[in-house]
């Protein structure tokens, strides 16, 4: 059986968030979709993942609402459910910038298509920024990209106000992310701090990688997606990485092929800083893993990622 994974947001004016909260809570349960959505004022964002027609079902429903004119949504597919669990929560922001002024559904920059945006970035008076964190940027970029060294998105305005202070700045600015919502937000912001020519990639990384033809493509390595899959390649299709247990970051091939590296365990970015004792039980709890996979058994344990590190386990371990 084959799931649908979708990622949408769209930048709107929700008056009552919480009251939307509840019957999208019972529509994702009753459909078997799992995943997270966030509700703000500002609008809705969200990752989810069940059958084709349960998607189908919460996107026509979102749709549905008053306020939301157009919903940005980005489909793939995985053999399995991406999600272990099921949350809708109402938050402050859809994406988390802490500068309440602005206003992304206003005052956002200039939509490109993923067919026009190698052209773009190819000009020599653009820069082309990375909305993302250091962690997804290390795992894949666009070509020439410059990455603001960020560990969450609300750094970002901070790199943003110095590069507007630079005496030589850019006068063109394009920004990517991965599914379009952080790039879009970011855009706004630029243009608030005095950039005129801003540009961000429609449906984002997930959309170039499905629409642009591999040898045509710009892009570096793999993207990082914020469910079971961990990583995904042109095509959409799933990547080579996996999350490391014991400090949730993503791990390369090169990195399992490291004595540091030890599965459902440790990898060499935590080997020296994780606890004994963690390491102690991260151990057993991967015996028993191993244990329920000779058995043809999944090990149902109390964290959330138990079924994706299982799955992982399987893959790497044939």
């Amino acid at each position: 059986m084959k799931f649908t994974v979708a990622a949408l947001y769209h930048f709107t004016r929700i008056n009552e968030p919480a009251a939307k909260r509840y019957p999208l809570l019972s529509l994702c349960r009753s459909e078997g979709v799992r995943g997270t959505v966030l509700l703000a004022t500002e609008g809705i964002n969200g990752t989810i993942s069940g059958t084709t027609e349960g998607i189908a079902s919460v996107i026509e429903h979102v749709k549905g609402w008053p306020e939301v004119e157009s919903l940005e949504v980005k489909y793939s597919f995985s053999n399995e459910n991406s999600f272990k669990r099921l949350k809708v929560k109402i938050k402050k922001e859809i994406v988390t910038m802490r500068k309440p002024e602005i206003n992304a559904r206003l005052d956002a920059g200039q939509y490109i298509e993923p067919t026009e945006w190698n052209d773009l970035i190819k000009r020599d008076d653009v820069i082309v920024v990375d909305t993302r964190n250091t962690f997804e940027f290390n795992i894949g970029r666009f070509s020439n990209a410059i990455e603001p060294g960020t560990d969450s998105f609300h750094e970002f305005p901070n790199w943003a106000d110095k590069l507007a202070n630079d005496p030589d700045k850019p006068s063109t600015v394009a920004m990517y992310c991965t599914g379009g919502i952080r790039c879009e937000k970011a855009t706004a912001y630029m243009k608030q701090v005095g950039f005129d020519e801003v540009y961000h990639l429609k449906g984002g990384i997930l959309k170039y990688l499905e629409v642009v033809p591999e040898d045509e493509s710009l892009w570096e390595g793999e993207c990082f997606v914020f469910d079971g899959r961990v990583s995904l390649e042109h095509g959409l299709k799933e990547g080579n990485y996996e999350l490391c247990y014991g400090c949730q970051f993503p791990v390369s091939q090169s990195d399992r092929k490291s004595p540091l590296f030890e599965q459902g365990v440790t990898c060499p970015r935590c080997h020296d800083s994780l606890p004994d004792t963690d390491k102690i039980r991260y151990r057993e709890r991967q015996r028993q893993i191993v244990m329920a996979l000779s058995r043809n058994e999944q090990h149902i344990g109390d964290d959330a990622n138990s079924a994706i590190h299982a799955r992982k386990t399987k893959r790497y371990s044939q």
